[in-house]
């Protein structure tokens, strides 16, 4: 199972009231997971190899002074800029693959940095900044990896088996500790419960 998102888009909530990066990328994917969990587990049981691997980034340095504004995560976030918004969701995507590999020891749960790639999120941070956007879709495809190598780093985590349930991969297969705050097991933990309680408002 494997999870990616969306990038530096303008400011805006999803349908179900959530800032709109944070609500992709870390609520959309924990939803995806919770409801594939129970095969999930029972597949884990047969002895099968079972992966969660969840693409973070290496901007989750970039997410609020502090780690996670949960408290805003329910509005558009405006007052932060494009980036900390999405650094926020990659960030939530290391607590909560470091909660999936506490709670389900029997899955191997994985966050990996793709590294710059050559795809199409260039296409939020050019909606966000309109006056640069041509510029950025000029020197996009000379600054990035290829698709190709972009897949790399993702493809190693879902079947190394050097790949450590809870741990964070930079390309490829360089163990990553992240920031002080993404080693916050106190803050993951206050993440899974927020969340879980967020799916519950929602019917999950």
């Amino acid at each position: 199972m494997n999870n990616a998102g969306i990038m530096a888009c303008p400011a805006g909530l999803t349908k179900e009231g959530y800032e709109v990066q944070f609500g992709t990328n870390h609520l959309g994917h924990a939803l995806l997971t919770k409801l594939l969990s129970p095969i999930l587990e029972k597949t884990a049981e047969t002895q099968n190899d079972v992966r969660i691997v969840n693409l973070s980034s290496s901007a989750h340095t970039w997410a609020p002074r502090g780690g996670l504004v949960l408290k805003d995560a329910t509005t558009d976030m405006r007052r932060y800029s494009t980036w900390s918004r999405y650094g926020q969701s990659k960030l939530a995507n290391i607590y909560y693959t470091r909660e999936l590999a506490r709670r389900y020891p029997s899955i191997k749960s994985v966050a990996i940095h793709p590294g710059s790639v050559g795809t199409g999120l260039i296409s939020g941070p050019a909606a966000s900044y309109p006056y640069v956007g041509w510029l950025l879709r000029r020197l996009h495809p000379i600054v990035t990896l290829s698709v190709q190598d972009g897949a790399l780093n993702q493809l190693w985590a879902t079947v190394s088996p050097d790949a450590r349930s809870g741990h964070f991969y930079y390309p490829v297969a360089k163990d990553f500790s992240g920031s002080e705050q993404a080693r916050d097991d106190a803050k993951a933990l206050n993440l899974w419960e927020w969340t879980e309680a967020e799916l519950k408002k929602q019917g999950y």
